[in-house]
């Protein structure tokens, strides 16, 4: 009797697995080649769904007598769009002008768990049927109020542009409605989401609800808010990163400086309180500190890429003749680089706190200082902040801790903000990695295709945002951090070709640095290196790079999504000298995209990026101008890291320190000519906040490799210290 062939697991069956124990632990096979990867049965976003599933409706709407809706988003919005997809939501349910909607950040709410944290492209996908589900509630609350008024059936009026409609002409605003809306006792309700086909308003492109008021300077970020008696804040770190204070020399001299109202020593370093930043900062730098060493003295670029090398998992031996291509990939360090630095502020009393930051994980903050303080955690109060960027550095809430720290021990408020250079060397940073591929091939075919990632160790103990979650990821080896590491690896990291037997496989170096999740976490780099090896692959078997991918894509999603960017790109089209075209593949948390650039690399030293073509299919886009948006910032961030930013490790701390020597894009390094095309919905909504960089990276390198005839092996391509570091 014939065996039958291996099964994949259910998506239902995976999920009892992953959910099983408390530090997600994943529980799986080793791959087998009809297998599908795991992320293309559960990935991350749908795990953060399912575990917040308990609280996610527990959402606040409030419809005021002056007609405008609120509503309270237990979300970050770091300039990614999402207060204004949001407030589209709720005005496409309640037939109600965008205008008319407010969205407030929500404080800290223990309460909500798992549904307080921004992150994993998965704001959106956990929100849209929530969010629809609450404001078609309070829709039917006003048409019942409005039916009662009227003596007429809830099913016979209609709402729009923010009023009930009744069928003999009457209406009744929202305004007026709003009072007995509220009433407890309404009868029976029957509230349902509109279906997407009678949408009018998502799915259109809407500029940005706080767009005015970024340009005219009016959007009130930590530092811009008037908190009675918050005085100015900075802190001397030491000069290597991890390091600590042993001593300071001078500090009845410091104190002495204008200005000056103390100084505190922090387990990060000496924080000075000012009457101005002006005076805070000379005073900081005024100090005379003896520091204890750091966790990685003496470590430079070398060593840790020597450190990443020897950990990389080693290759499947061959037997002989079997054709195979190899290669190997560095990335460097990566600075987050938001335009806003750290900043906090803090008023902490002896019987309460209260703390106001930009924060992705605010309830794992709340119940940290909490903790640090000594108080409960109902007496802190954690105020959610609107912040200039983040791009995964806003997971961890240095600035608010080491704020409440201070203003304990200062016994006054204050106002802490960490200079650009602390930001950058101190702050947290995207892990160096190293790749190592290798994919065997026959008649046309690709038989296996491995690929062993070694990082430095991306720091996961924000949990999933609060503090059960993050303990368990400071839980000792291989049960604490290394299981998120692994877990998030797992359910975002996936091919979307057929190549025969696909591995890829982490290894984390417990480099004790201060880094984090940067934008498409292990993506960016896994699947840049991936699509640079597709086209190697490509030109190994004779074949054209688009046509190549096509016959090995999944699905005819990914191939539609790709065959558009090859016809608007115009794919192939005679191009000079010293130019030419790239494209990269990439799908993740349910959503896909294309990448198509031209490059002009005729000064291989400073090639620029003249033209790009992305495409994206994210089953439905809530606002396609946001989205567009964020692929465009995407493509930033692949053109900045893929040719010039990084970060050079010397000695325990890295040299870059301002924007003028972190190499990130500037004006006249983005392409002058990018279209973007959305794909027409087929769905609910994927992620999309990070989809963008990791085609980018891939499509970057194949147009400098075809353009320079030199195929790069380390990210970035130039990374030349050409500039005088600041003093330590």
């Amino acid at each position: 009797m014939k065996e039958a062939a291996p099964q994949p697991p259910s998506r239902r069956r995976f999920l009892t697995y992953l959910i099983a124990a408390p530090t997600l632990t994943l529980a799986t096979t080793a791959p087998h080649p009809q297998q599908a990867a795991v992320a293309d049965i559960v990935d991350l976003g749908d795990i953060l769904n399912l575990v917040g599933t308990p609280t996610a409706h527990m959402l606040v709407l409030t419809v005021g007598e002056d007609g405008t809706a609120t509503f309270r988003l237990p979300r970050e919005e770091v300039g990614q769009g999402l207060t204004t997809a949001v407030a589209m939501l709720v005005a496409e349910e309640l037939d109600m002008p965008l205008g008319q909607v407010r969205v407030e950040l929500e404080d800290a709410r223990p309460e909500l768990m798992f549904s307080q944290f921004t992150g994993s492209s998965n704001s959106i996908r956990s929100l849209y049927d929530p969010v629809r589900h609450t404001a078609a509630a309070a829709r039917a609350r006003l048409v019942k109020a409005a039916a009662q008024r009227w003596g007429l059936a809830a099913g016979a009026l209609a709402t729009r542009d923010g009023a009930v409609h009744a069928p003999d002409g009457r209406s009744a605003s929202y305004a007026t409605l709003a009072a007995a809306a509220a009433a407890r006792d309404l009868g029976a309700l029957t509230a349902a989401p509109k279906p997407e086909s009678a949408h009018t308003l998502v799915g259109t492109p809407a500029s940005r609800i706080d767009a005015r008021a970024m340009v005219t300077g009016r959007q009130r970020y930590t530092l811009d808010l008037d908190i009675p008696g918050a005085k100015p804040c900075m802190v001397r770190r030491p000069p290597t990163v991890g390091g600590t204070v042993r001593a300071v020399r001078n500090e009845a001299a410091v104190r002495a400086m204008p200005g000056v109202l103390g100084t505190v020593v922090i387990p990060t370093g000496v924080a000075v309180v000012a009457e101005t930043f002006g005076q805070a900062l000379n005073a900081k730098n005024a100090l005379d500190v003896t520091w204890g060493p750091g966790t990685v003295d003496g470590l430079s670029d070398d060593d840790v890429r020597a450190r990443l090398r020897d950990a990389a998992a080693p290759l499947v031996e061959l037997p002989p003749l079997t054709e195979h291509l190899d290669a190997e990939f560095d990335f460097a360090f990566v600075s987050h680089a938001p335009m806003e630095t750290n900043s906090a502020v803090a008023d902490v009393r002896p019987d309460r706190a209260t703390v106001w930051s930009g924060l992705k994980a605010p309830i794992v903050a709340q119940q940290t200082i909490a903790k640090e303080l000594g108080l409960p955690v109902d007496k802190v109060t954690v105020h959610v902040v609107q912040a200039g960027g983040s791009f995964g550095r806003r997971l961890f809430f240095d600035a608010a801790l080491e704020a409440a720290q201070v203003s304990k021990a200062a016994g006054r408020p204050v106002r802490l903000m960490w200079s650009r250079v602390d930001d950058m060397r101190h702050g947290r940073m995207r892990p160096a990695t190293h790749h190592r591929l290798r994919a065997t091939y026959a008649l046309g075919k690709v038989l296996t295709f491995e690929h062993r990632v070694a990082a430095v160790e991306t720091d996961f103990r924000h949990g999933l945002g609060e503090a059960l979650t993050a303990a368990a990821a400071k839980l000792p080896g291989s049960i604490g951090n290394e299981t998120f590491a692994q877990t998030l690896f797992h359910t975002t990291v996936k091919s979307p070709y057929r190549f025969g037997l696909t591995t890829q496989h982490l290894t984390e170096v417990p480099l004790r640095m201060p880094t984090a999740s940067w934008r498409s976490v292990y993506s960016a780099n896994t699947r840049g290196a991936e699509e640079i090896v597709v086209d190697e692959l490509a030109a190994r078997l004779g074949r054209d790079p688009v046509a190549f991918r096509r016959a090995f894509l999944k699905s005819a999603a990914q191939r539609a999504v790709l065959d558009k960017a090859a016809s608007e790109g115009d794919w192939g089209r005679p191009i000079p000298a010293g130019h030419a075209q790239g494209i990269g593949f990439h799908e993740e948390y349910k959503s896909r995209t294309a990448c198509l650039v031209e490059i002009d690399a005729t000064d291989p030293r400073h090639p620029r990026v003249v033209k790009a073509v992305i495409v994206a299919d994210v089953g439905r886009a809530v606002n396609p101008r946001g989205l567009e948006a964020q692929l465009l910032g995407g493509l930033t961030d692949a053109i900045s890291t893929t040719l010039r930013a990084g970060l050079h490790l010397d000695k325990g701390l890295p040299l870059e320190g301002s924007y003028s020597q972190f190499h990130y894009a500037r004006q006249r390094d983005v392409p002058p000519d990018v279209r973007v095309f959305v794909m027409p919905p087929t769905g609910e909504p994927g992620g999309a906040g990070e989809l963008g960089v990791p085609a980018a990276v891939g499509a970057i390198a194949n147009a400098y490799a075809r353009a320079t005839g030199t195929r790069p092996r380390r990210f970035p391509v130039n990374f030349d210290v050409d500039f005088t570091p600041f003093p330590r």
